[in-house]
C-alpha cells in the first residue's frame, strides 16, 4: 500500500514554524509540522527564571495574533511568550505533532519526495513529503570551548540554556564567559542574588534601552536599520557581528553595560582563551571591549539622530542615561589576565558561550562544509527544501521575532510557485 505524499513538512515549532504553519494553512496548503518537544520548546526549557524579552511585547506578535498581554510596551518572560505560541496554534488548529523529533531525511530524487524519519516513544515512522521547511532554527547545539574539559571536576560548570537561577549554584563566587545578551543579563541576575560575579569579556556592542523617548527597537524599526538584505552586505563580518548587550529586565526593561555591571560590583575582564586545573587564562583586551560597546552605541545614536535631522522628526532630547554613559578611560576593567578558581573562591562557571545549528539529521549533499544550510534567501540546494529562522537568512531582520512574518511570506509564496536555488 503506498503511503500517501503530504505537500508539507516543517520541522520545528518554535515562533518560525508556526508561522509557517499558519501561512501555509492561510493558503490551503495541506502538512504537518514535528515538534521534538512541547510548542515553544526552547523558550520553555532554554531560558533562566527571571529571563525577559528583548523586544516588547508588541513587537512580537504573529500575523492575525490576538494580544496576549496588557501591557505592549513591556516585556513578556519566556514562558508568556511560548504559551502564547501554544495558544495561537491550537486556535488556529494547526497541525503540530509535539515529542516527535526528526530522526532523518532522505531526499527520493526519482520520486520528487522527502522521507522524513519521525519518532515518537521510540518508534520510527516514515514520512513523505513534496515540500519540507526547516524551522529548527540555528541554536539548538550548545558551544562550549574545549578549554572548559580542562578545568578541575570541583568546578561546577553550566551552559546559559542551563541556568535557571543563584540557587541551583554552590555556595561561592561565579565567573560568567560571555558578554553577549545572555552573559550580561545573567551575570545582573547572579549580582541581585548576592553572587560576586567575574565577567569574561568579548567584542559585542551595547544598545540603550531608550532614546530620545522611544525604545530602542522603535528607532531601529522606524530608520530602517533591520531592512538590510544579506545580499546587500559586502562585509562579511557585519554577518557575524554579535546581537548588542540590551535587557528586558524590569518594568520597561533597562540599558545593559559593563560599566554598570561593573558598578554593581562585577570584575570586567577579557576573553577566556584557556585553562589548566584550577586556572583560567583572559586576552588583555578587557579595555577595548569597553569601548567597543561604547563606540557601538555611539553609533546607533548617530543613526538615529540623523534620521531625526534629515526628516524633521519631533522627538524628545537625549535624557541621561547611567548606563549608558561612556567609559571614556574603560576603567571598569581589569587588567587581570589570569584567574586561580580557588583563591578567588570560584565554584561555579556559567559559558553563555551560545549555541550552534544541529542540521545532522539532514544529508550532506544540503549542507556546507560547515555542516550549515545551503541556501539563497532561505531556497535550498534542492528542489523542495526551503530554511527559516536563521539569521540574516534574507535580511537583517531574520534573526528576530519581528522579522519572520516577513521571510515566511517569502518562503510561503517560494513554495506556491515551486522555486528552488538550482544546482551547485
Amino acid at each position: 500500500m503506498n503511503k500517501p505524499v503530504l505537500d508539507v513538512i516543517v520541522v520545528g515549532a518554535g515562533h518560525a514554524g508556526i508561522c509557517v504553519s499558519y501561512c501555509l494553512a492561510k493558503q490551503g496548503i495541506p502538512h504537518l509540522v514535528f515538534e521534538q518537544g512541547r510548542i515553544g520548546e526552547t523558550w520553555r526549557s532554554q531560558r533562566w527564571d527571571s529571563f525577559k524579552m528583548n523586544s516588547a511585547n508588541k513587537l512580537n506578535l504573529l500575523p492575525q495574533q490576538a494580544p496576549y498581554f496588557e501591557d505592549p510596551n513591556a516585556f513578556a518572560e519566556a514562558i508568556e511568550f511560548a504559551l502564547a505560541l501554544e495558544t495561537y496554534a491550537y486556535q488556529e488548529n494547526l497541525p503540530v505533532k509535539e515529542y516527535c523529533p526528526v530522526v532523518s531525511v532522505l531526499i527520493d530524487q526519482e520520486q520528487g519526495v522527502f522521507r522524513v524519519i519521525v519518532s515518537k516513544e521510540g518508534k520510527e515512522t516514515a514520512y513523505l513529503s513534496r515540500r519540507l521547511v526547516i524551522a529548527s532554527g540555528g541554536q539548538n547545539r550548545i558551544w562550549v570551548p574545549d578549554f572548559a574539559n580542562h578545568l578541575a571536576k570541583s568546578v561546577v560548570q553550566l551552559h546559559a540554556s542551563q541556568y535557571k537561577n543563584a540557587h541551583q549554584l554552590p555556595a561561592g563566587n561565579v565567573l560568567v564567559v560571555g558578554s553577549g545578551q545572555s552573559g550580561t543579563q545573567i551575570a545582573q541576575d547572579l549580582l541581585g542574588s548576592g553572587r560576586h560575579v567575574f565577567l569574561s569579556t568579548a567584542r559585542v556592542g551595547r544598545i540603550p534601552r531608550r532614546y530620545r523617548g522611544k525604545d530602542i527597537f522603535d528607532w531601529l524599526v522606524e530608520i530602517g536599520f533591520y531592512n538590510t538584505a544579506t545580499e546587500e552586505v559586502t562585509d562579511p563580518s557585519v554577518l557575524k557581528v554579535k546581537n548588542p548587550q540590551v535587557s528586558g529586565a524590569g518594568q520597561r526593561g533597562k540599558t545593559s553595560s559593563l560599566q554598570s555591571l561593573a558598578r554593581s560590583g562585577a570584575v570586567i575582564l577579557g576573553r577566556a582563551d584557556r585553562a589548566e586545573a584550577d586556572t583560567i587564562f583572559f586576552q588583555p583586551n578587557s579595555s577595548s571591549n569597553v569601548r567597543y560597546a561604547d563606540e557601538f552605541s555611539r553609533h546607533v545614536k548617530q543613526l538615529i539622530d540623523a534620521y531625526i535631522q534629515k526628516n524633521e522628526v519631533l522627538a524628545q532630547l537625549a535624557d541621561i542615561d547611567l548606563d549608558d554613559v561612556p567609559d571614556e578611560e574603560a576603567a571598569c576593567a581589569s587588567a587581570l589576565t589570569q584567574l586561580n578558581l580557588v583563591q578567588e573562591s570560584i565554584t561555579s562557571i556559567i559559558w553563555t558561550t551560545g549555541f550552534s545549528g544541529d542540521f545532522s539529521y539532514l544529508p550532506l549533499s544540503v549542507l556546507t562544509n560547515e555542516q550549515l544550510p545551503r541556501h539563497r534567501n532561505g531556497v535550498g540546494a534542492v528542489d523542495g527544501l526551503y530554511f527559516i529562522g536563521l539569521p540574516w537568512l534574507r535580511k537583517r531582520q531574520s534573526a528576530i521575532i519581528l522579522g519572520i512574518k516577513d521571510d515566511v511570506e517569502f518562503i510561503v509564496s517560494q513554495i506556491v510557485k515551486g522555486s528552488f536555488l538550482g544546482s551547485w
